[in-house]
């Protein structure tokens, strides 16, 4: 097997934070030992709620963000110090494309001045192949000449959409991190894009990780998928054999939630409270205050990511106890 072209090991961030003026500074830990393997040519989904660390993960996995321990390596090279010259030179082979495309682009500049910005920045190529470059990305992605002489609000969500993905082609990129890319767009509108992304994915052997709370979406685009909670990998497998027969009681609940046909309302599995504060966390297993199977031993102690199979990965003490829940067991059956 060829070696991962993103490789990251037990990354963790925490951030400082303070109730009130006066209040206790505590640590919040966003991201708590995440290990991930990225294979060429692959996209990887990542799921979760929200607050769960996935957009974190993925700044700390572009360099945009330093773990606090841990580390993460690109073509088997670790990443440079962040702002180093090293680092603004590998950000050509990395790139990024944000959850919304107005804030993402600047008001000011037409669309085609910002898609063009890249070769500028990375001084690629002369003006004349830069402008014929620019309408080519711009064609790529099904916007028009004459689109790209507009401005931002001129165009619909979609469109800014499309042109967020061209500016992070220009590079002709190696690893895209997709962060919610569709979340903020009509049904409709997302389908367009992410048909976009795995033509675009196809025709250039891209390789990406997509971050969303959405499983419909990350099941259409991804080959593999990794679920988080409150900062750790809970299940990690193939796609289509982790949605037909999920292991963990957290990845259980998110699956049934998610519309498919022919399953009935009675079959979703409704989660009780809400996913706990990420500065006090609960001991033992994170997700054992929210788990109708949970049992003394994940009150007092963390479970570990294990594989149990060659496509499937799982931190759940119920694995280890030979009691997975019926309706998990069924399905793998």
């Amino acid at each position: 097997m060829t070696a991962p072209l993103v490789k990251v090991d037990a990354i963790v961030r925490s951030y400082r934070m303070r109730t009130g003026m006066f209040g206790r500074v505590t640590d919040l830990r966003a991201v708590d030992g995440v290990s991930l393997d990225i294979r060429r040519g692959e996209t990887l989904g990542l799921v979760g709620e929200s607050g769960s660390g996935k957009s974190t993960t993925g700044r700390m996995v572009l360099g945009l963000e330093a773990p606090d321990s841990g580390s993460v390596a690109f073509d088997q090279a670790a990443m440079p110090t962040t702002g180093s010259p090293a680092w603004r030179s590998q950000r050509a082979r990395m790139q990024m494309i944000f959850q919304d495309p107005l804030g993402a682009l600047d008001r000011r500049w037409t669309i085609a001045r910002q898609v063009r910005e890249p070769f500028d920045i990375h001084a690629i190529g002369d003006d004349a192949s830069r402008a014929a470059r620019t309408d080519e990305l711009l064609l790529s992605v099904g916007l028009s000449h004459d689109q790209g002489l507009r401005y931002p609000h001129e165009l619909s969500g979609g469109q800014r959409q499309r042109a967020v993905i061209a500016r992070a082609l220009a590079t002709r990129p190696d690893f895209l991190v997709c962060d919610e890319p569709v979340s903020a767009l009509d049904v409709s509108i997302q389908a367009q894009v992410i048909n976009l992304l795995i033509d675009l994915q196809a025709e250039l052997g891209l390789t990406m990780l997509f971050i969303s709370h959405d499983l419909r979406v990350v099941r259409q685009i991804s080959r593999r998928v990794a679920v988080m909670y409150l900062g750790r990998i809970v299940e990690l497998g193939d796609a289509d054999h982790l949605f037909a027969a999920p292991q963990h009681p957290y990845t259980r609940a998110l699956v049934s939630a998610s519309p498919a046909p022919g399953r009935r309302s009675t079959e979703r599995i409704v989660l009780t409270g809400d996913p706990p504060n990420p500065a006090a966390r609960p001991a033992g297993c994170a997700f054992h205050p929210r788990c109708s199977h949970a049992f003394a031993r994940c009150r007092v102690e963390s479970p570990t990511l294990v594989e149990i199979t060659p496509d499937r990965s799982v931190a759940c003490h119920l694995i280890d106890a030979g009691t997975v829940p019926a309706a998990a067991s069924e399905a793998a059956a």
